[in-house]
């Protein structure tokens, strides 16, 4: 049937892109742009909205522009304007500038689920992968200009509205057996609750491993029924999966119908045996021995494969000749002799089905005895139309007798046995191996016969069962040539040994039935008929016994249940546990049950199966039960189908909720499996907990003490741990009094990872930290560098707890916080300490003076000082400065320099450390006053930073200036010649008369020793004066008079 290219792409295959954009509209907008409309005004053009597409669909938006000048290649940039906040712009996408999309569309953009798919130059495609609800509102596309001025539009606007994806296909997932040439009926559900108009299509595809589908049959959405080129006739489909596909479609303003959403079904495996065209067929009755006047029933049973699409004819004859035919027509046409009494309803021949056809004589006559018996024959078509006759097939005879009335005469049965004709001499029993069994068991019956005659007879043997609905079937029957045949519905399980039969002795003859199912209970009946020959050496019935036993079948599937159990629903991690499911009864080994663990993790709404002990024995995982593999072992007890799982290295992926499903299975005659029942377990829950915590930290607190500069040791203990494999991180916090909280200091993770924390970034200690575990493994030691006055604060630990999970991830077990550490850094105490020594100094002006400071101890020999001299004027209440020596060094003037001159004055010199003398030269009279020096010691810093540690004043030393008179000394000094005379002179001549004494009185000692000794008058002896002159007379001499200068 004809239908349009957009019909196909939507069975066949279409896709969420731009390529059905691309084969239709395309050609349009091309038809347009080469149609000869150029124009200097440019023209921005967009896809016409409202645009309605599903929630996860892949949108385009084509947009042109047309009547531009400048370049053939224009560039595009995407924005949208949300219900929410419409006036606001937000960029999506430029295909000129990496950097124009906003943060809400930048990864998408990145990642490519966002991108513009340029067709030409002034043609391109925005595509939305993923389209989310979010994404609803006015998309405007813009160009930049490229023109020489501005002149027409540059942007244009569509409509994207967002609505939910409803749409639903459903088909019930199966795996069907089929013959070639079987019918085949699949069912597809469709639904969608969208709320805008829209129309579906359905189709019908066929997969077959790695091959691309295969289109079968589809509905269009316009309702037109086609298939595909493979199926325009019907023919064998072969195997695969099919599973149906349902299109959901919207027309959009310009007309054309776009695929908003598409949804797949679960499929169907179908497995296609190939066509048998053998067949064979079967006689059946019910009985062989009637009375006039009885109903009669003759069934022709065909079996073949796909009967449906062959062509049989039936013929139906009586002692060899024609009762009646019938054509693959199903009319029949009967026999001159037979059609008077199918005329009075005496006699029906009839198609019951497809395989069975049945010959009926309401009304027995006596001349009806003999064998009756059908023919089957295989008819083929031709192209014609006639039909050519190929193999035919016809059972053996059966013979029945029918009796007059007149000859029946009722009989009292014996033990248990029915007599139904007075000549017989048979009595006939059963007995089973069992009046009860279990489904799958053997039944084994017996029947005897028991004769007082005719040891030339022979017997005929039918087993039949009458169900509980009292229906009636004949197993299987052994005539009295020793054929065994089966009843119609057993033949195909008496194929397959099902079924057994044997004339175990002369007069007795078994039946067997194996792997025995529900519907094999009931009453069964062994029907006996006796055979004698006749005159005319024809066999005819003597008489006929029956005799039946009761036989109850119990199903396997009653009574069983399963229950899951565990001693152990609470478990700590790495801890062991073990799950029972307990299954009633206690089946047989030959009876199968597979048992599946299935399991819904803590957190989550749904069970996924875990592990299935299969019925042959067999373990198979579920698809994600990847983590209990290693650490899981399956236990089946022989006993019983008890199944146990073991979890080792519990963790919290074992937690949750458990459940056992157990499968009753049995295995048919042809050995294919059936499943009886399901039974599911109780829940059973299992909690994974971490272990119980024995952490403890040290709780001690301390005062801690200390000048800056030295080290800050803080200590963290861990006196108790949970495991010897414990990880700890380790927390440093300190807290000062102006803050609410601790701020942290420094994070050692567990595994021994450095992170500095905000204070002392802030602070800048991370040059200053280190971080020291012990190897004792619970001693953690925190040691800052160079304290500084601002580390005091309150310092603590806050250790937390690791171990390692069965799943070897790391988790936090316990936390604890320390004692805290009162520190306290302190600057070093003063020992600066200056020379108290006080004095009195007179001196003549042009004279110099020297001021001295001794420092005679200072705090820190790293540290530098500050010496300050001033002077206390009198009569001025406020001393002022005279010089000042900065810590680098430098001379300054003091204010009491500047007004007395003293610039050029003052000389500083210090010969040792912490000496510094001051000499004020030429001094005047103004200079007078109290003179002190003043110190202060700098100490720098663990910063670098310098501060003043101390200061301190030395004594005073009052210095008084004055003006010299008119003395001998200045005369003598004044004139050279007069100097000359009383300085230089008197020497030698002083010289020459001491020596002249000592001659005089070395001559006259002798004479005059011992009077002048005796009488005691002592000499008078004179010493050179010491004298301290200048030779250049800038000073003047000083005479002074020492102590032992006169003896």
């Amino acid at each position: 049937m004809p239908t349009t290219w957009w019909d196909e792409r939507a069975i066949l295959d279409v896709p969420m892109s731009s390529l059905l954009f691309k084969q239709s509209r395309i050609e349009e907008l091309e038809d347009v742009i080469n149609s000869g409309v150029v124009s200097a005004q440019r023209q921005v053009s967009i896809q016409e909205g409202p645009l309605y597409r599903t929630e996860g669909s892949h949108i385009t938006i084509w947009c042109n522009v047309s009547g531009f000048q400048g370049p053939s290649e224009q560039n595009f940039q995407w924005s949208v304007y949300m219900p929410k906040a419409p006036e606001r712009e937000i960029q999506i996408i430029s295909t000129m500038d990496d950097t124009f999309s906003y943060a809400i569309y930048t990864q998408r953009v990145r990642s490519g689920q966002i991108y513009v798919e340029r067709v030409q130059g002034n043609l391109a495609l925005l595509h939305i992968i993923d389209l989310q609800t979010r994404d609803a509102g006015v998309y405007e596309c813009h160009t930049p200009s490229t023109d020489e001025r501005y002149f027409g539009s540059y942007s244009a606007k569509t409509t994207v509205v967002v609505i939910p994806d409803t749409l639903q296909a459903t088909a019930v997932p199966q795996t069907l057996h089929k013959v070639e040439q079987d019918r085949l009926e699949l069912t597809c559900d469709t639904s969608t609750e969208t709320l805008q108009h829209s129309h579906l299509s359905v189709a019908w595809l066929r997969q077959r491993g790695g091959e691309k589908p295969v289109e079968v049959i589809a509905l269009s959405r316009n309702f037109v029924l086609q298939s595909s080129s493979d199926y325009v006739q019907r023919q064998s489909l072969g195997e695969g999966e099919f599973y149906c596909e349902a299109t959901e479609w919207i027309q959009d303003p310009d007309g054309s119908w776009y695929p908003m959403t598409r949804k797949r079904s679960e499929g169907t495996v179908v497995n296609v045996q190939p066509t048998d065209k053998e067949f064979t067929v079967r006689l059946e009755t019910e009985k062989r021995l009637y009375t006039v006047g009885e109903p009669m029933e003759f069934r022709c049973i065909l079996e073949a494969q796909n009967i449906p699409d062959r062509y049989f004819a039936v013929s139906w004859a009586f002692n060899s000749s024609l009762i009646a035919s019938m054509g693959p027509n199903a009319v029949p046409v009967l026999n001159s002799e037979f059609t008077h009494r199918e005329a009075r309803g005496e006699l029906q021949v009839a198609k019951e089905s497809d395989s069975v056809f049945v010959l009926k004589i309401y009304h027995l006559r006596q001349e009806d005895s003999g064998k009756y018996n059908c023919r089957v024959t295989e008819r083929e078509k031709t192209v014609t139309g006639e039909f050519i006759d190929k193999e035919s097939k016809r059972p053996k005879n059966i013979p029945i007798i029918v009796l007059p009335i007149s000859k029946l005469e009722p009989r009292k049965p014996q033990r248990g046995t029915l007599s139904l004709s007075p000549e017989s001499s048979i009595f006939v029993d059963v007995a089973s191996n069992a009046s009860v069994i279990l489904e799958g068991d053997n039944l084994h019956l017996t029947c005897s016969i028991r004769t007082t005659g005719r040891p030339l007879s022979r017997f005929s043997v039918i087993w039949q069962l009458v169900d509980r609905q009292n229906r009636r079937s004949n197993i299987v029957w052994l005539d009295r040539d020793g054929t065994v045949q089966p009843g119609a519905s057993y033949w195909e399980r008496n194929s397959f040994g099902g079924i057994q039969m044997e004339q175990v002795q002369p007069n007795s003859f078994s039946l067997s039935i194996f792997n025995t199912r529900k519907e094999d209970e009931g009453q069964y009946e062994c029907h006996v008929t006796e055979w004698v020959r006749a005159v005319d050496n024809e066999w005819q019935i003597a008489g006929e016994r029956r005799a039946s036993t009761l036989v109850s079948i119990t199903a396997l599937e009653t009574g069983f249940a399963v229950t899951a159990i565990s001693r152990t629903p609470g478990v700590t991690y790495n801890d062991s546990f073990d799950l029972q499911c307990i299954i009633k009864p206690h089946y047989l080994s030959r009876v199968p049950v597979s048992v599946t663990w299935r399991f819904q993790p803590v957190g989550t709404i749904e069970f996924h199966g875990l592990v299935t002990f299969t019925r042959d024995g067999g373990v198979q995982w579920g698809d994600r039960s990847s983590s209990f593999r290693t650490r899981t072992a399956i236990e089946k007890a022989e006993s019983s189908n008890n199944v146990r799982l073991s979890i080792s290295r519990a963790s919290d992926t074992e937690a949750g909720k458990y459940q056992c499903v157990a499968e009753l299975w049995r295995r048919n005659y042809n050995n294919s499996w059936m499943r009886l029942a399901e039974r599911t377990s109780n829940l059973l829950e299992i909690r994974v907990l971490q272990p119980v915590t024995n952490l403890q930290v040290s709780k001690s607190k301390r005062t801690l003490t200390l000048v800056e500069n030295r080290p800050i040791q803080l200590n963290c203990s861990v006196k108790s741990q949970t495991s010897q494999n414990s990880h700890f991180a380790v927390l440093w916090y300190v807290h000062k009094p102006s803050d609410a909280d601790g701020k942290l200091i420094l994070k050692t993770t567990h595994n021994s990872a450095f992170e500095y924390g905000t204070y002392a970034e802030e602070e800048g200690l991370r040059a200053r930290l280190q971080f020291e575990r012990h190897m004792s493994g619970g001693l953690f030691s925190l040691t800052v560098q160079r304290a500084e006055v601002s580390d005091s604060g309150s310092y603590y630990c806050h250790v937390e707890e690791w171990l390692l999970s069965p799943n070897y991830a790391w988790y936090k077990l316990a936390e604890e916080v320390s004692g805290r550490t009162e520190v306290t850094v302190k600057r070093p105490d003063s020992r600066l300490k200056l020379s108290q020594e006080q004095g009195n100094l007179s001196v003549l002006e042009t004279r110099q003076v020297q001021l001295e400071c001794v420092v005679l101890n200072r705090t820190s020999a790293a540290s530098q000082l500050l010496v300050e001299w001033f002077v206390w004027k009198p009569n001025q209440p406020e001393r002022e400065t005279v010089a000042r020596l900065s810590r680098d060094a430098t001379f300054h003037y003091g204010e009491q320099a500047a007004k007395n001159n003293l610039k050029g004055r003052l000389h500083l010199e210090s010969p040792s450390p912490g000496v510094y003398r001051l000499f004020i030269q030429n001094v005047a009279v103004q200079d007078s006053g109290t003179y002190s020096c003043r110190v202060e010691e700098w100490l720098p810093s663990p910063s670098g930073m310098w501060y003043k540690q101390a200061e301190d004043t030395a004594g005073q030393m009052a210095v008084r200036v004055t003006r010299p008179g008119s003395t001998l000394q200045s005369i003598i000094c004044s004139n050279d010649a007069l100097f000359y005379f009383v300085f230089f002179y008197p020497f030698p001549i002083f010289g020459i008369l001491i020596i002249t004494i000592l001659l005089v009185r070395f001559k006259s000692r002798n004479s005059s020793k011992n009077s002048e000794g005796k009488n005691g008058v002592p000499l008078l002896w004179i010493k050179e004066p010491h004298l301290n002159y200048s030779p250049t007379c800038l000073e003047p001499p000083v005479l002074s008079i020492h102590p032992g200068a006169i003896d």
